[in-house]
């Protein structure tokens, strides 16, 4: 093969589909296609493995593309290209993965309404798994059941066809699909309700969780990795400060088999080589990384997991054995047991793991102080997560607080963040972190620790009332231990009300009025709706 010149600039778009709002639309519509035929889990298997196999196709074409305008721009004879255009080395090489005859988008494209497209879609599945090792096992195999409806699933594949996942806002094929997939998963989230919370964490608490960690070079861990978002985060973070995708080294493991495969697709996707194991399976009755010591550990576990497997000489638990009713501290003390030297997590917890006495829990939490493992306690805003009303935190573990690499000397000291006042509400029940909130919880952490970034935004670290507090380990034991940051960082000082309080009183009587006449007409409103339903 010649030496490669520059890539062309992607595919023409097709009309029509010119944005990534655009896109997103009509890849969300095609999700509608089968939304009256299956319920909100099954079509999310449906439609991500179709917008991958779709994402696969167009990446291969336009790989397929660079590489015979490389030879026709060396001059290659046409009666050569052949042999360069079907070297599979040619599109590995670049992060492709390769297509056979009769997986291309194409091909099933044009037989869409041939009656026998689920079993062509399958098909073309298998062909892809069998050619690409790392796909072995994740792309599913559904499109051909008998609970299957083949004329939506081809209109399905004839509304697929209009999306085009190059030539978006000069973004490559693989960064759009990245950016639709996690479009996906968070719109996927949200319909299946509560279950969605199984696969998903909200981008702004991920957000939090990389930015305070820092990822910038090593091993990547989540013992409960769901569709994978903290480690496309993490790849994010490490892109973003100039580093490199191999900077960082994934591993994960999952014990949902489709959330397994999503997270397997996900980082495909994103070209994250991470070790995901071959298959899905439980954290505590078979943990698929058996000597694995993390640099960074970011975790979701399901709250308040009652129904799990629990051995009670597994030496995972070293700080006390969690009661069988509650895997909270079991999950906790799993993070730490894979944490290096001076390794460092980041795990949302329920709020109830700040303060719980329970069941040993008191006392585990207790140890885990004693031991000086606690760097960070962050109480989190409500309605975070639109899949649970139940409140949340974030714990920071770290192996070494000490001044090791020019950082600020913290043995003996814990930081405390309360977040509870920050965000902004999207709609009447999600509240999402704004860049300012992630930046700020973040930036008093660092300062807090010395971090090389706060010396180099010249940041230091002072108490702040009613947001943020270093704490001695004396101070917790006098608290019992109890971690919630309230108890340490106090209230913020009220404002000075200059407001006159015959001015307030008449201000807030007329505002009152309104709504009174607000609630009235509404009332009125509702009575006639009312009144007109026939039933």
């Amino acid at each position: 093969m010649p030496p490669r010149k520059k890539a062309p600039a992607g595919q023409a778009e097709l009309p029509g589909v010119s944005t990534m709002a655009e896109l997103k639309a009509i890849l969300w519509r095609s999700a509608d296609k089968l939304r009256g035929s299956m319920d909100a889990a099954q079509y999310k298997d449906f439609v991500l493995g179709l917008v991958f196999l779709k994402y696969v196709s167009d990446a291969f074409a336009e790989r397929r593309d660079q590489i015979r305008d490389e030879l026709v721009a060396d001059g290659v004879p046409e009666s050569r290209h052949e042999s360069f255009l079907d070297d599979k080395d040619e599109y590995e090489g670049e992060g492709v993965f390769w297509v056979p005859e009769g997986a291309r988008w194409p091909e099933l494209a044009a037989q869409a309404k041939s009656g026998a497209i689920g079993e062509l879609i399958d098909g073309a599945m298998d062909a892809v798994m069998k050619t690409n090792r790392s796909l072995a096992g994740v792309l599913p195999r559904i499109y051909n059941q008998n609970n299957v409806d083949q004329r939506r699933l081809s209109e399905l594949v004839d509304l697929l066809s209009d999306a085009r996942f190059t030539g978006h806002d000069g973004k490559s094929a693989r960064d759009v699909l990245g950016e639709v997939y996690e479009y996906f998963l968070e719109k996927f989230a949200r319909a299946e309700g509560k279950r969605g919370g199984e696969f998903y964490t909200p981008a702004s608490v991920v957000k939090v969780l990389v930015e305070i960690l820092e990822p910038y070079k090593g091993r990547v861990y989540d013992p409960c990795c769901g569709s994978g978002g903290m480690f496309v985060q993490a790849e994010k973070f490490v892109l973003s400060h100039r580093g490199r995708r191999d900077d960082i080294a994934v591993y994960g493991q999952e014990a949902n088999e489709r959330t397994w495969r999503l997270a397997k697709m996900n980082l495909a996707i994103h070209g994250i080589g991470g070790d995901l194991s071959t298959k899905w399976a439980d954290t505590f009755y078979e943990d698929r990384h058996p000597d694995l010591k993390a640099d960074y550990i970011l975790a979701n576990p399901p709250f308040n997991m009652s129904d799990w497997y629990r051995r009670s000489d597994d030496p995972r638990w070293r700080f006390g054995t969690p009661p069988a009713g509650n895997a909270n501290f079991a999950w906790m003390q799993h993070i730490i047991s894979k944490l290096g030297t001076r390794g460092s997590a980041g795990v949302v917890m329920a709020n109830g793991s700040m303060s719980s006495k329970q069941s040993g829990e008191g006392d585990i939490r207790t140890a885990l102080v004693e031991n000086d493992l606690v760097a960070c306690m962050v109480a989190l805003p409500s309605q975070l997560f639109r899949t649970t009303q139940i409140p949340a935190c974030l714990w920071f573990f770290t192996k070494d607080k000490s001044a090791h690499a020019g950082h600020s000397d913290r043995q003996g000291q814990t930081l405390f963040i309360d977040a509870r006042n920050m965000g902004t509400m999207l709609d009447r029940t999600e509240r999402v972190l704004t860049d300012d909130d992630v930046a700020k919880i973040a930036n008093a952490y660092h300062a807090w620790r010395g971090t090389p970034s706060a010396r180099e935004a010249g940041l230091t670290y002072e108490d702040e009332l009613g947001f943020c507090y270093s704490a001695v380990t004396d101070e917790i034991r006098a608290a019992d231990h109890i971690l919630t940051p309230g108890r340490y960082v106090g209230a913020p000082e009220a404002e000075e009300d200059h407001e006159p309080i015959a001015d307030k009183l008449d201000r807030l009587t007329k505002e009152l009025f309104t709504h009174f006449e607000e609630s009235t007409r509404l009332e009125q409103t509702i009575r006639k709706q009312l009144e007109n339903l026939d039933v």
